[in-house]
């Protein structure tokens, strides 16, 4: 129903009566109207009908219509953390409450049914709905059924799309999604994706976005040259082609940019935390400005009405944690539609109405126009000329690593929920829960969490929620594990290897360790466990002796040598295998080879190699200087060493200071941490390492082990020394030779790559302010070079910024300490201490002939994201159950799946239900020399060894509705007509995944015995 032309008013104990237009309306309700008039509006509601596009208000045809979104932003944690921001506590930070905001907003929507409003985190509103009495679900439900309360994007958070992987982005959609669909059904189910605060926008979000059935995408933040452009060419609504290698319009999505970023325009805020005057209608008071307002909106709508394409636009009204009062916006809102549209009666074109993202897409797809077509992504983003936010790419590389950790713990965490059924919920070692940590995991997903943007004391409270959730998913891996083994040991997470601590192996003199692998192939994974000096004797899982090392650790900074013992495991898919340790009173030659000592190179040549790679190292300074793929005859000049930008702490050309979002230099070229390493060199039959100081903050182990077809870099940073008053973002830099023609590459979000081209792009004549941080992207799993013939691509172990600011080059920023805020809101400096000063991390170096080279970062950044799991017992444990035997070896799947299929999820859902993905890693035209790029058939009846399947479901990503009856708008691309859809059938028996295709199953089950 359209918008009124009238107000109302409220007499004592009464319910609404008219008032007509240009009226006072001092006394026009009560807060909180009865709770019988709630009833009675809802009986009289408009539209009272399925929730939809069915529900929205009646426009008007010739003229401009206003799509009002009144909306609020809650930021899931910021200047203060989750809890701090919904209860409202430390004020002194944030005046923001979310619970009061959503009590204000519920009695104000009942107050008159015109009104309308958009929610979207839903990790506060499922807290928020949870607290509620059932009347108040109740009349929540209505609303909803309405269309009045309308939820958007409908995500556990609004993630950011820089920093985040692409599987973590779909478990907090499905989270949310999932509340929603139980909650709502399909009334609460979201049509339009919002994204209003993310810096930056990825093609592959688009792309998730399309399969999980969202109808359009709006945007807040684009570049501010790209809106110019797209203001003038009328393009700030178009299709979006979130992939290359989906066949559109599986990944097209209506794309629009709004006007304001997500505020309200200029003097049109009616919030407590506004300072515009209120609408003041009574001709006779001498604060009387209705008429002022009403024209200055009549001039203010065209104006924004002439950069887009239809008779509709929209106005965002409303901002961060606003509607803490609903009553006072909701108040003058319902004053300026009534105003406005009086108007129409002398001749105004404009029409005022509430509605939401839905509505406004809705009839823009009527207008049923063609739109021009988006292929490229929305990175960088810069607000202003030298105000790029590229340095948010890196920002807290401490908590991004941590984050990755906690995606992978949480996918094994799942598959053997999922694999031992029940009993991993319930067993010999308590309680075992997903959850905490699939909410924990969804709020690190948050544009200001895993982004780095938040304040310190928020930032560490995001840690906290991860440490909480990974204790219930510790008891429920080792229900599991004693299921499926069938022996209930005393297990142990060593969370301290990566700085080799880990109590038991460092103490016990025998103990087991079981490795868990969560990728569907078999793996060869090398162990390594901080141990005593000695000989160990390692038996694998059918008692055969293995061959192991202790390796000495060379030490820094006058530590203490440290040992390691090594040996290679080989895991089964979906499976673990259990290998035991023991300390051995003697020397016995037939089980080790000689362990030489640590010692600085003298040699005129100072390499590593195994059978397929050699690293050679300059013996003058102690840097990288080649790397040879023996194996495909290719010898490449490759020169690695670190470097620092000196952070911009403002200049004549701009006062924009480096922060935690923005990345600004002070010059374009870095320095050096060093222009020589100490080295180290380390041989042993399983391992080869050269050990590399730089600095007493910098340092890198680079390794490699037998049969390993990639260079591994291990690199220490920090604490960054600041006392010389020097910001400093610190990049791991790799120069080479190659012709690389301005141009380089990187990943969206871990999926699809992307081309990059130095100082351009696609859509617009960009005016290059930054050559640095101008170029910089983010790179979530890798990012390479190439001249065409020989790739070099590097894999990161957590999200960064990268570049190849000139040719032949590529650099990643691995960590950065800075002294100045940027102004963009969080009001201190990005000045880590403590965990967070000190990080290690992992650059993996590939180098291949182009044809080649997807097979080889495809499979090895899988197995980087979901690397397997070590746990560690003493042994000896009791039996499980007394009539079957321990077993040391275990696959979940009867057959591995084919080196172009990944398993992406496998979960429970329900009872007797589990939640399955099936994702095909390859691009179209990728490989084509082992065929990968070709679609892949599978059989699902029997893939399982652990359960078996009894019906299959398929849905849309998100899991929230059947493919088969999920349907979208329909939209007209420029580029030509797109193919119709085929009729869905599912042939559990021939299920086909075309390259990069996702999909998704709900399969019911039955869990075999002891698994």
């Amino acid at each position: 129903m359209g918008a009124v032309g009238q107000a109302s008013e409220v007499s004592a104990g009464g319910c609404p009566r008219a008032a007509g237009p240009w009226t006072s309306s001092r006394a026009l309700r009560p807060p909180l109207p009865p709770l019988a008039c709630f009833l009675l509006l809802l009986l009289a509601a408009p539209g009272a009908r399925a929730a939809g596009y069915e529900t929205c208000p009646t426009v008007q045809p010739n003229m401009l219509n206003v799509h009002l979104v009144a909306h609020t932003h809650d930021d899931v944690g910021w200047l203060k953390t989750v809890d701090q921001y919904y209860y409202g506590t430390k004020r002194n930070f944030q005046h923001a409450s979310v619970q009061y905001i959503l009590d204000s907003v519920i009695s104000a929507l009942l107050a008159d049914p015109t009104r309308r409003f958009i929610y979207v985190e839903i990790a506060f509103f499922s807290r928020w709905w949870h607290q509620q009495t059932n009347a108040t679900q109740e009349v929540v439900r209505d609303l909803v059924r309405q269309g009045r309360l309308e939820f958007a994007n409908g995500g556990w958070v609004m993630n950011d799309e820089a920093t985040t992987h692409y599987g973590a982005i779909v478990d907090q959609m499905t989270l949310g999604l999932r509340f929603l669909e139980d909650t709502f059904g399909s009334d609460g189910r979201p049509r339009v994706a919002w994204h209003i605060d993310p810096f930056g926008h990825s093609r592959e979000q688009a792309s998730l976005f399309s399969q999980m059935g969202f109808d359009g995408f709006f945007l807040g933040r684009v570049d501010y040259q790209d809106k110019w452009e797209r203001e003038e060419m009328l393009e700030m609504e178009q299709v979006w082609r979130g992939s290359a290698s989906l066949k559109p319009p599986t990944a097209d999505l209506f794309t629009g940019v709004l006007p304001n970023n997500y505020d309200p325009p200029k003097s049109l805020c009616w919030d407590v935390l506004c300072a515009d005057e209120p609408v003041v209608d009574d001709p006779q008071s001498p604060e009387y400005n209705a008429k002022e307002l009403v024209n200055y909106f009549l001039h203010l709508a065209p104006l924004q009405g002439q950069h887009y394409r239809t008779n509709h636009t929209v106005m965002t009204m409303g901002s961060d944690f606003q509607y803490e009062n609903a009553n006072m916006w909701f108040k003058n809102l319902d004053k300026l539609i009534r105003l406005v549209n009086a108007q129409q009666a002398n001749g105004s074109r404009v029409n005022v109405l509430y509605s939401t993202p839905a509505c406004y897409l809705w009839e823009l797809n009527k207008a049923n126009l063609t739109w021009s077509v988006k292929h490229d992504d929305f990175f960088p983003y810069a607000d202003g000329p030298h105000m790029f936010w590229t340095g948010y790419f890196t920002s807290r590389p401490a908590l991004k690593r941590y984050e990755r950790l906690s995606y992978n713990f949480l996918q094994v965490c799942n598959q053997l929920e999922a694999l031992a059924g029940p009993a991993a919920n319930v067993g010999p070692y308590g309680s075992g829960d997903s959850a905490p940590l699939n909410e924990a995991m969804a709020v690190l997903q948050h544009h200001d969490a895993v982004s780095g943007t938040s304040m310190q004391h928020v930032a560490d409270d995001y840690a906290r929620q991860l440490a909480a959730g990974w204790k219930p998913c510790e008891v429920l891996l080792s229900n599991a594990l004693a299921w499926l083994s069938g022996s209930k040991e005393d297990f142990t997470f060593c969370r301290n290897l990566n700085i080799s601590i880990c109590p038991l192996s460092q103490t016990a003199t025998r103990f087991q360790v079981t490795i868990y692998n969560p990728l569907g192939r078999k793996v060869d994974w090398m162990v390594r466990l901080p141990v005593r000096k000695g000989v160990f004797l390692v038996r694998d899982p059918n008692g055969r002796t293995v061959q192991s090392d202790v390796v000495i650790i060379p030490s820094t900074n006058k530590q203490v040598d440290r040992s390691e013992l090594l040996f290679s495991a080989s895991v089964p898919a979906l499976g673990f295998s259990t290998y035991s340790v023991a300390k051995v009173a003697s020397w016995n030659p037939q089980l080790h080879a000689p362990k030489p000592s640590p010692k600085k190179s003298s040699s005129h040549v100072l390499a590593i190699e195994n059978e397929y790679i050699r690293a050679t190292f300059s013996p003058e300074t102690g840097l990288l200087v080649e790397v040879e793929n023996m194996e495909k005859n290719l010898l490449l000049p490759v020169q690695q060493a670190f470097f620092w930008y000196n952070a911009s702490i403002g200049d004549s050309l701009s006062p924009q200071v480096s922060g935690a979002y923005i990345f600004r230099p002070n010059q374009p070229q870095p320095l050096p941490v060093s222009r020589w390493a100490q080295t180290q060199l380390v041989k042993t039959a399983l391992v080869q390492e050269v050990h590399q100081n730089f600095s007493a903050w910098c340092s890198q182990v680079v390794r490699l082990y037998p049969g390993q077809r990639h260079l591994e870099l291990e690199w220490t940073v920090g604490p960054i020394p600041v006392g010389d008053s020097w910001g400093k973002e610190v990049i791991s830099r790799f120069d080479t030779p190659l012709e690389t023609d301005e141009t380089f590459y990187t990943d969206s979000n871990g999926r699809e790559i992307l081309e990059r081209r130095r100082d351009y792009r696609p859509t617009w004549n960009l005016n290059q302010t930054e050559k640095v941080a101008g170029n910089y992207y983010p790179v979530n799993s890798r990012i390479y070079i190439t001249d065409g013939k020989v790739q070099l691509t590097v894999l990161t172990d957590r999200s960064q910024g990268g570049s190849s600011v000139r040719d032949g080059s590529l650099e990643l920023m691995v960590h950065r300490r800075l002294l100045k805020d940027d102004k963009r809101g969080v009001g201190e400096a990005l000045m880590e201490s403590g965990s967070g000063a000190w990080v290690r991390g992992r650059h993996l170096v590939l180098l291949d002939t182009f044809q080649a080279a997807a097979t080889g970062h495809r499979l090895l950044a899988e197995k980087e994201v979901l690397a397997p799991q070590v746990v560690l017992a003493p042994g000896g444990g009791a039996r499980y159950n007394l009539g079957a035997a321990p077993r040391t070896q275990f696959s979940g799947l009867r057959r591995e799946l084919p080196p172009s299929v990944h398993l992406l999820t496998l979960a429970r859902w329900g009872p007797g239900t589990l939640l399955l993905r099936l994702e095909h890693q390859f691009a179209v035209r990728e490989d084509s020399l082992r065929n990968l790029s070709s679609p892949v058939t599978l059989d699902l009846r029997d893939m399982f060894s652990a359960f078996t399947i009894t019906h299959l479901q398929e849905t849309t990503l998100a899991a929230n509705q059947p493919r088969a009856s999920a349907s979208r708008l329909k939209w007209t691309p420029n580029t030509g007509p797109t193919p119709r859809s085929t009729p869905y059938l599912l042939d559990p028996a021939m299920v086909r995944l075309q390259p990069m295709e996702i999909r998704t199953f709900l399969a019911s089950v039955q869990w075999n015995k002891n698994g």
